[in-house]
């Protein structure tokens, strides 16, 4: 046994020794209840009281040391060594002061692998004893969740913990031990791998290239516009003489017209049966973010910031409420108390009918799926929608209209829907049309899975009535490629294969966003020219971490970490031996590589190759550098910016040889290049603003290394004033600094630049 679990095993066995003893708390005992995040401070305190202290940890308050490189010693059982984050000390220094003066510290983190490691941590920098200190969870903000879990404390889970910390080290040995090999080969130090956004890249990539090889193919339709009584309805071709009809063509499709125009249609069959439509389960966190995608427009992460702010807390009437429980869950469990709450309010609006005979419950198929917590549901099924929408932004209505509905309508009863099938007879072809009408809403009632489909209207049908025909409507197609993917059918996909979990879907699409990999056109997430280039050399090279089972396998052996199953350290072994071997070979062999484009240099008609500038960004050179420095600017797709365009002529002349003097684009600005010696300089563009710091210099636009724009003083280093935004040259009337103004999707906003003023308006 290792020292850390000698310690960890020792504490077990006091704290359980002295919980006993205190599990009875006088009214005068003082207790601290550390939470994440301080938005949640405000409800648990009202529902605890004044003898409980509510203090936030800020997510965690130590990370792996970077003293001796990795954080852990690789020779030694992958032993972790911690510190305490810079940014958190301040924090750790306040626990420590409230926890002294506490009875008890209930560590009180999220219920999950990542909240059950933040308690951990924060126990670790406590300087308090530990059988003062107890680990509790709630699924739910409520009095009944909180007070329950105070009641039923237990020691922290470090089967939990040691599965984090396995997932942590994993994820740190894949990012820094592969990063540097794609800075060696492409020469972009800016590139970065990770165990799981790096094989959610490949998704998104081998999507695009199934995309780029699809060859639509052509096919047609025919309709017929019929009539009975008056009453016109269409009904399609299906079969020829007995068979399904496949038309490939024009030609086929206006012969088959000429014949079905000749022929007399009589309804040969009508068939009628009722279908019986159940409820879905409620929402998970990988079902929530799509059907927030699709009926709300939402993205993945504000779908998650908007949901944990309503589990956090809303300040209704009486005080801060938690509306949903938790939010990162894959279980569609629902408690009893739940169900119990939802009959009463189904029977009390809406009838015993729209009640089912027994209540409705749901299992969850997969091996992966963690049923420690419960589904997404409101915390108060009796807050409706309408109830509290006075207290809720636009956003939060409608995600927790969306949450309530789902939850609500999966204890309802099933609706019935009546089904009618019509075929037609028109000499050797059949043709065939329907209609589908709701008998009895049920849960449809409040919520529909899909958009569904306009009922079609058709006259009452009888077998062997006569038809007249008006038309016959030929309609040409092609197949479709398949859809690249959007944020909500890439969480989907990572979900099928196993990959990640609830609290990682949302940061996995947004690294591979902010590393440039993968940009949204629309909502649809495309490769660019840059998370093409690494994917390929990741899936060259690393076969096993680019292997969508193998990633999937590791989440289960992470699971099996937690359930007592398996050993961390051996799985980071078994990890580790083949994973650094193959690290150590292709370091070993690796040379920078020299990517050709498929374009030509407009001044030599040598290739151009693809070159990567000091901050990250690519664009092409001329392969026959330095005879010839022609450059070419790239947009993210890869497409060369403005090649065919005349560049602008410039009044002045070379400061240098007195040359023409031209002004391009680049991807940092436009700039001036000169026609003989090739000097460049970046056009500097002025804001007329004088600086209010110096009083002498004016304030320019800027770039940092990273290519990103801010506002700064133009006699930088002597005076160093910035601004992110773009000064107006106005003060604000409120404090006397300068105001900026900064575009918005709504309008053009001015406010203050100084932070602790809250000045801001509208133009």
């Amino acid at each position: 046994m290792s020292p850390a679990a000698k310690k960890t095993a020792t504490k077990k066995t006091t704290t359980k020794t002295v919980s006993k003893k205190t599990a009875s708390k006088s009214g005068g005992e003082k207790a601290l209840v550390i939470v994440e995040s301080p938005a949640k401070s405000k409800t648990i305190k009202k529902i605890l009281g004044p003898n409980y202290t509510i203090e936030a940890s800020l997510g965690h308050v130590r990370d792996l040391s970077s003293k001796n490189d990795l954080g852990f010693d690789v020779n030694n059982g992958f032993k972790p060594s911690f510190v305490i984050l810079p940014e958190k000390k301040k924090v750790v220094s306040k626990l420590n002061s409230l926890a002294k003066e506490s009875d008890k510290i209930y560590l009180a983190s999220d219920p999950d692998r990542e909240g059950e490691a933040i308690a951990w941590h924060v126990k670790e920098v406590l300087k308090v004893p530990e059988d003062k200190i107890f680990r509790i969870e709630f699924n739910e903000i409520t009095p009944k969740a909180v007070k329950y879990a105070v009641e039923h404390y237990r020691q922290i889970d470090m089967d939990k913990v040691q599965a984090q910390q396995t997932r942590q080290i994993l994820d740190k040995l894949v990012g820094y031990k592969l990063s540097p090999i794609l800075w060696k080969q492409l020469g972009n130090y800016h590139l970065s791998a990770g165990r799981v956004q790096s094989v959610a890249l490949r998704m998104i990539c081998e999507r695009e290239e199934e995309i780029d090889a699809f060859t639509p193919v052509e096919y047609w339709t025919i309709s017929a516009l019929l009539e009975k009584d008056g009453k016109p309805f269409e009904a399609e071709l299906t079969k020829f003489v007995g068979s399904k009809i496949e038309i490939n063509n024009e030609e086929e499709a206006l012969k088959i017209k000429a014949d079905l125009e000749k022929q007399n249609y009589t309804v040969s069959n009508v068939s009628k049966r009722e279908t019986t439509r159940k409820p879905t389960a409620p929402f998970i966190t990988s079902t929530l973010q799509r059907e927030a995608s699709s009926k709300l427009g939402y993205g993945v992460s504000k779908t998650m910031q908007i949901a944990q702010k309503l589990y956090e807390g809303i300040e209704l009437e009486e005080g801060s409420v938690g509306l949903i429980t938790y939010m990162r869950t894959d279980s569609v469990r629902i408690s009893d108390d739940a169900q119990a709450m939802a009959k009463d309010f189904i029977l009390n609006n809406y009838g015993e009918n729209y009640y089912p005979s027994s209540p409705n419950t749901y299992g969850k198929k997969g091996k992966n799926v963690q049923d420690a917590h419960e589904a997404i549901r409101p915390s108060y099924p009796e807050r409706t929608p309408e109830s509290i929408k006075q207290y809720l932004t636009p956003e939060q209505y409608k995600l927790y209209k969306l949450i309530w509905n789902k939850f609500m309508s999966s204890q309802m009863a099933s609706a019935k829907i009546a089904n009618k099938t019509v075929d037609i007879t028109a000499g050797d072809y059949e043709l065939r049309t329907g209609s589908s009408k709701v008998v009895f809403d049920g849960f449809l009632k409040l919520y529909q899975d899909s958009e569904e489909e306009a009922e079609a209207k058709i006259p009452d049908l009888s077998e062997g009535d006569k038809l007249k025909l008006n038309d016959i409507l030929p309609k040409q197609h092609f197949t479709q490629p398949p859809p690249r993917f959007s944020e909500a059918s890439l969480v989907k996909a990572l979900e099928e294969y196993g990959i990640g979990r609830p609290s990682t879907y949302a940061s996995i699409i947004t690294k591979i966003q902010q590393r440039q990999y993968v940009e949204k056109q629309d909502k649809a997430l495309v490769p660019t020219f840059l998370g093409k280039t690494v994917c390929k050399q990741l899936v060259t090279q690393f076969t096993d971490i680019m292997d969508y089972a193998f990633t999937a396998g590791m989440e289960e052996k992470l699971d099996q970490i937690a359930e007592k199953k398996a050993v961390w350290n051996d799985v980071l072994q078994k990890f580790y031996d083949p994973f650094i071997d193959t690290v150590n070979d292709v370091m070993s062999n690796a040379q920078k590589i020299r990517i050709e484009s498929d374009v030509t240099c407009p001044n030599c008609g040598r290739k151009m190759i693809v070159r990567t500038n000091r901050y990250g960004q690519q664009f092409l050179g001329c392969s026959g550098y330095p005879e010839c420095k022609t450059i070419l600017s790239l947009d993210k797709s890869g497409a060369v910016i403005n090649n065919q365009e005349e560049p602008e002529k410039a009044d002045e002349k070379c400061e240098k040889c007195g040359g023409d003097l031209y002004i391009k684009n680049g991807p940092y600005g436009r700039y001036t290049e000169c026609a003989e010696c090739k000097d460049r300089k970046s056009i500097v563009k002025s804001t007329g603003v004088t600086c209010p710091k110096c009083g002498e210099g004016e304030i320019i636009e800027r770039r940092s290394k990273r290519g990103v724009m801010f506002f700064g003083c133009n006699k930088y280093p002597d005076c160093d004033f910035v601004l992110w935004n773009e000064p107006t040259g106005e003060k604000c009337p409120e404090c006397g600094s300068l105001l900026t103004k900064r575009s918005l999707k709504s309008g053009e906003v001015i406010e203050c630049s100084n932070r602790s003023c809250s000045y801001k308006a509208k133009q």
